[in-house]
C-alpha cells in the first residue's frame, strides 16, 4: 500500500461522504426531514463514520487510528439500524433501504479490512518514527 499523506484519499472517509451525502439526500427528499430525532440521530451517525476515520488519521499512530476505525465502523452499524427504522416507518422505499444496507455492508468491510491492515502493517506510524 502506498503511503497515504492525507484522510481525503482514503477509499473509507470517501465513500463515508458519500454515505452522508446520500443520507442528506433523503432528509431534504422524504418525510424523514420532518422526524428531527431521527433525523439529528442519523446526522451524528453518518457523521461519524467520516469524522471518526478523519480524526484516527490525524493521530498518527496505527493503534489509535485502529481504534477511531472500529468507532467509525460501529457508526455504520448504528446507520444501518436506523435505516431500519426508516424503512419502518415509511419514510423510505425498501428499494432505497437496501441499496443504503448495501453502501453500509460494504464500508463495514472496507474499513474492517483497513484495520486488518494496520495490525499486520511493521509501519506503526509518523509519531513513531
Amino acid at each position: 500500500m502506498g503511503t497515504i499523506k492525507k484522510f481525503e484519499d482514503l477509499e473509507i472517509w470517501q465513500r463515508g461522504r458519500k454515505i452522508c451525502q446520500i443520507v442528506e439526500f433523503l432528509f431534504q427528499n422524504t418525510e424523514l426531514g420532518k422526524n428531527y430525532r431521527l433525523r439529528n440521530q442519523m446526522e451524528g451517525s453518518s457523521g461519524s463514520i467520516m469524522d471518526n476515520i478523519a480524526e484516527g488519521f490525524g493521530r498518527d499512530g496505527n493503534k489509535e487510528f485502529h481504534n477511531f476505525l472500529s468507532y467509525a465502523k460501529g457508526s455504520v452499524t448504528e446507520l444501518k439500524s436506523q435505516l431500519y427504522r426508516c424503512y419502518d416507518k415509511n419514510y423510505i422505499s425498501e428499494e432505497k433501504q437496501k441499496e443504503l444496507l448495501e453502501l453500509c455492508d460494504i464500508e463495514i468491510n472496507k474499513i474492517g479490512a483497513f484495520m486488518f491492515y494496520l495490525r499486520k502493517t511493521e509501519f506503526k506510524g509518523q509519531k513513531f518514527k
